[in-house]
């Protein structure tokens, strides 16, 4: 961009930030000088504007030139006295370059290929609407959730169906590849060398319709790319551009991020994908070993061994088959049985004893230890006997499932996840002191075993 273009950018902002008088007195008449070794020298009418821009508006100057290049520059204000003595520089313009625009997409991420089940269907639902509608609907969309239950997927999903279905500019990125990208402009030579790649860098990431962003959780303690990334979601929102970001906490629990950011990502929908639950899990198993040599191999014996061994992710649940298919490769079985898959896994999963734990074995096992009903246990009845192994029962499944804390509650009549937060909460404090509730939980465990 060249230096005059980019000031009259500039004063076109002030006049936005400040009254018409205030801007027709103070910056209606500066005129830019050179930018070098970032020092921007301005002509200013009298000696008073030196004192009124470099004290009471050299805020406001400051952040906006930021707000247009990414750069923090020194002012320095000259009169038509001291201009004849006043030799700038040379500015020299490089062209700008001409590259083939790279949405950073993997085409293997398709919404043909996500399963879906009810850890993740709304995000599923909330994905396909903006990928149809992208900048009219959910915007920004915020998906969170632990690593390597399928966010990546998801996000990458819609920019594929977007870029197959319209001409929009797609680019997906990762906050870390957004954080280099801003801090090269710091680090590169001084003048006109940073201008154009601050250009470069604005071009890349405003000028696009859709921008993904992954693990923004990243940008945690970069006070100045946060700042950055804060200026390129106003850009990009005013203009209706489509905005979808991941992380792996919610908008309100990324605390260390600034509150103006954290604000602004609750604006559209944020929705959160959790571990997929037993059903959804057998089902990402046949998905993943479709079109592969074992496909016709598995019987659903092998398929529920897997799910009930890989309860945290979809990742592991890969590498669980990556490492089955190698084992198959080199021992050339006409079938997989059961225990075939146990030698061949023996070393590499981690079967939880508990892992067939679901919120209903939870309460049966614990409904039938304390002789009462499943019903007592949703029921609205405060009676001292019921209230108890109810809490026991909320604590053991959020001990030994996936399942939140809205599942649980839902689970046990309805209630608020704060309701089952506070009897977690009450029931590991007696932990501490209570050999007999300590005593009780090894007992309903084992009949869950």
């Amino acid at each position: 961009m060249k230096t005059d273009i980019l000031f009259k950018q500039f004063l076109a902002e002030i006049s936005n930030q400040v009254t018409q008088n205030t801007y027709v007195i103070w910056f209606s008449k500066l005129e830019l000088i050179s930018i070098n070794n970032n020092i921007i020298t301005i002509k200013v009418p009298m000696e008073i504007h030196k004192q009124m821009l470099g004290e009471t508006y050299q805020e406001l100057i400051d952040t906006t030139f930021f707000s247009l290049t990414g750069m923090n520059y020194t002012f320095k204000y000259v009169t038509d006295d001291e201009i004849e003595e006043f030799s700038p520089p040379v500015f020299e313009e490089k062209k700008e370059k001409v590259t083939k625009w790279e949405s950073n997409l993997d085409a293997k991420f398709n919404f043909d290929n996500y399963v879906v089940g009810n850890s993740n269907r709304l995000a599923f639902v909330a994905a396909r609407a903006v990928a149809e509608a992208p900048g009219t609907i959910h915007n920004p969309l915020f998906i969170y959730g632990r690593s390597g239950l399928g966010k990546t997927h998801l996000m990458q999903a819609i920019g594929n169906y977007i870029l197959a279905h319209s001409n929009k500019k797609v680019l997906y990125t990762t906050s870390n590849e957004f954080m280099t990208d801003f801090t090269g402009i710091a680090t590169i030579d001084k003048g006109s060398n940073n201008i154009n790649y601050a250009n470069e860098f604005k071009n890349k990431y405003r000028s696009v319709d859709v921008l993904i962003i992954d693990d923004i959780q990243f940008l945690v303690g970069a006070e100045r790319t946060q700042q950055e990334f804060f200026h390129t979601f106003e850009s990009l929102h005013q203009e209706n551009k489509q905005i979808i970001i991941s992380s792996d906490k919610s908008p309100d629990d990324l605390k260390k991020i600034e509150e103006r950011l954290r604000s602004r990502f609750m604006w559209g929908l944020p929705v959160d994908i959790y571990p997929p639950d037993f059903n959804l899990r057998c089902d990402i198993i046949k998905e993943k070993v479709k079109n592969t040599s074992i496909e016709n191999k598995l019987n659903e014996d092998v398929i529920e061994y897997i799910a009930n061994s890989c309860v945290n992710d979809v990742r592991h649940i890969e590498g669980t088959i990556n490492r089955l298919l190698a084992y198959t490769a080199m021992m050339v079985p006409e079938k997989i049985s059961l225990d075939f898959a146990i030698e061949a896994l023996k070393d590499y999963v981690n079967t939880n004893i508990f892992i067939n734990n679901s919120i209903a074995s939870i309460q049966s096992t614990v409904a039938d230890y304390f002789k009462i009903s499943i019903d007592d246990l949703k029921s609205k009845r405060r009676t001292n006997n019921i209230v108890r192994p109810r809490h026991i029962a909320m604590y053991l499944c959020r001990m030994e499932t996936d399942e939140n804390l809205v599942k649980i509650g839902m689970e046990f009549g309805g209630r608020d996840h704060s309701t089952v937060s506070t009897a977690i909460d009450k029931i590991k404090e007696e932990l501490e002191t209570d050999d007999n509730l300590n005593k009780m939980l090894k007992e309903i465990k084992t009949k869950l075993q």
